[in-house]
């Protein structure tokens, strides 16, 4: 199982701050996440997904026990 966790507007998107996920790669779960959180739909593209603090492709693998971090654009000054 991956750990998601989402945050600023990611985490109002998906009404959570993390859940528990069992899909096999990143591409699936970003379908899967957008298809239970539809208000995901329009932030996750725009979203930095990190797995275990990097940036990976939709084809790569979750290994069990991996942290997925959804990270919305942030502004700043």
């Amino acid at each position: 199982m991956s750990r998601v966790r989402f945050f600023a507007a990611a985490e109002e998107a998906a009404g959570r701050a993390e859940e528990q996920r069992t899909e096999a790669t990143l591409g699936a779960l970003r379908a899967a996440l957008i298809a239970e959180h539809p208000a995901l739909a329009g932030i996750l593209p725009r979203c930095a997904v990190l797995v275990d603090g990097e940036r990976r492709d939709d084809d790569a693998p979750l290994a069990a026990g991996a942290t997925v971090d959804v990270l919305p654009p942030f502004a700043g000054g």
